[in-house]
């Protein structure tokens, strides 16, 4: 059964597609740049982030995600410049993307505004000759299905906005925005594209008292011809050292309760320059009977001065566990 669950998602490769195709991350709110270039420098230090992601634990050809990114302020935190890079596996196939991001921001009101810009290359990689494939034909017959070792790289550029007060964030991107022909098969129709996604994140800090903040934030994802995503989010610190949230993330269901899971998070702050964080997903949709759900790791470090835990000065950067 789980062969045949990995040669429907390598066939997935090959079609029209209309769902979500980036990779998913429940610790959304530490990988902002992965989906907002406006996001870069805004925390007011060299901040370096890596996320690794184990997708549907149990089934086999399961997505698996990696990524990597640094952002830095420029020009006393006027300007800001990102680096992004992920790799995520899917069945056969294995793709690799790299984004350089910029952004420009301005005081406004309470915060700040952002606007970015970024630039992307993405090379598409897929293995038909892969000895997990079941097929009762021989696939050399539709010129749509490629064989062999198959690769494709794409440019593309995106943009966003991304505001920021104290205890606030709300930001809003499309990342690429060009819908690029991603098909392997040298057949002049086109069968598979890149769609646009969009993007629309926000936050807000509350004070319970002294030892405690409550952080409800959302993560709201679509993509065109496809289903709304929401990943509704909220945290508890204490001690300005610990957090443990919970996620409910709606879509990815087509049944029963409009859910694909329900996520625990849990983060501590090392020090005052490293965080490290984990998450599980508790998957609830129909691939709950084929999988164990879903497991996440992140480490983040930001050069910079201690955090007082005061109120954002000049030069001083918001501890990472905020915004």
């Amino acid at each position: 059964m789980r062969k045949i669950l990995l040669f429907s998602i390598c066939i997935a490769l090959g079609i029209t597609v209309t769902a979500q195709q980036d990779a998913q991350y429940t610790q959304f709110m530490y990988n902002k740049l992965a989906y907002n270039p406006a996001y870069a420098g805004s925390l007011g230090a060299i901040t370096a982030t890596g996320i690794v992601r184990s997708q549907w634990l149990g089934l086999e050809g399961a997505p698996k995600s990696q990524v990597f990114n640094i952002d830095a302020p420029l020009s006393d935190n006027r300007v800001g410049v990102g680096l992004n890079i992920a790799r995520n596996t899917i069945g056969i196939g294995t793709n690799y993307n790299a984004d350089i991001s910029y952004a420009y921001r301005i005081p406004l009101g309470k915060g700040k505004i952002g606007v970015g810009l970024q630039g992307s290359i993405r090379s598409f990689n897929a293995n038909y000759n892969d000895d997990r494939l079941i097929s009762t034909q021989d696939m050399t017959l539709d010129a749509s299905i490629p064989v062999g070792q198959q690769n494709k790289m794409t440019p593309n550029f995106g943009a966003g906005v991304y505001y920021k007060e104290e205890k606030l964030y709300v930001g809003f991107s499309v990342p690429r925005l060009l819908e690029n022909n991603i098909d392997f098969s040298e057949d002049a129709t086109v069968i598979s594209e890149s769609i646009r996604h969009f993007y629309l994140m926000g936050g807000y800090l509350f004070d319970i008292n002294e030892n405690v903040q409550l952080q409800p934030q959302a993560l709201i994802k679509y993509a065109e011809n496809s289903p709304l995503d929401v990943d509704l989010n909220v945290n508890a610190i204490f001690l300005n050292k610990y957090m443990i949230g919970a996620t409910y993330r709606i879509g990815g269901s087509s049944r029963g309760i409009p859910a694909e899971s329900i996520d625990i998070l849990f983060s501590t702050q090392i020090n005052e320059h490293l965080l490290f964080g984990i998450a599980y997903d508790i998957t609830v949709s129909e691939l709950r009977d084929y999988s164990s759900g879903s497991i996440e790791a992140m480490v983040r470090y930001s050069f910079g001065p201690k955090n007082t835990g005061e109120k954002e000065v000049e030069g001083d950067y918001l501890n990472p566990r905020f915004f």
